[in-house]
């Protein structure tokens, strides 16, 4: 007879390592889904957030952009490019002058065309006008001008720097 308690503590010691077990085990179940969750949000949330400071970043990092074979852009016309992480254009104008602007329109961040036949930089979205020579705003919703570069020409290239 003095065995029988012992077997029947011992399952009683077994059932409740069992159960504990599991318990631990479902706890850490749900706490890995919890943060995998968690991960799943958090992720496209940090780079909302994160973005703006890493474009500011890597936009002003760039001091120049280099044009090669651009000298040969016919007068009354444009070139667009990329000047860091923005677009942006090169005018060459019937009088032999070349101008370097930002193609982003500071009303909404459309992106602006030239219109060599008007003489202008328009907006489509909401019918900003820009002077193609000086970039200030002329009609329309624009409340600042577009950003202005400097333009040297070199041998057989175009070197654009921030003005």
């Amino acid at each position: 007879m003095p065995d029988v308690p012992a077997t029947e503590h011992t399952l009683e010691q077994t059932e409740v390592t069992t159960d504990a077990t599991r318990r631990t085990f479902v706890a850490l179940g749900i706490g890995a889904l919890g943060a995998c969750y968690a991960g799943l949000i958090g992720y496209p949330v940090y780079q909302y957030l994160a973005t703006p400071a890493r474009k500011a970043a890597a936009q002003g990092a760039v001091t120049q952009a280099v044009l090669d074979g651009a000298d040969k852009l016919p007068p009354g016309s444009s070139l667009m490019f990329k000047f860091g992480t923005t677009p942006a254009m090169l005018i060459h104008h019937r009088d032999g002058s070349w101008v370097a602007l930002g193609a982003v329109c500071t009303h909404l961040a459309c992106t602006v065309s030239y219109e060599p036949e008007q003489s202008r930089i328009y907006c489509a979205c909401h019918g900003g006008v820009y002077d193609p020579k000086t970039g200030q705003n002329v009609a329309g919703p624009p409340p600042k001008p577009l950003t202005r570069y400097s333009v040297e020409v070199q041998d057989g290239r175009i070197v654009v720097t921030k003005a």
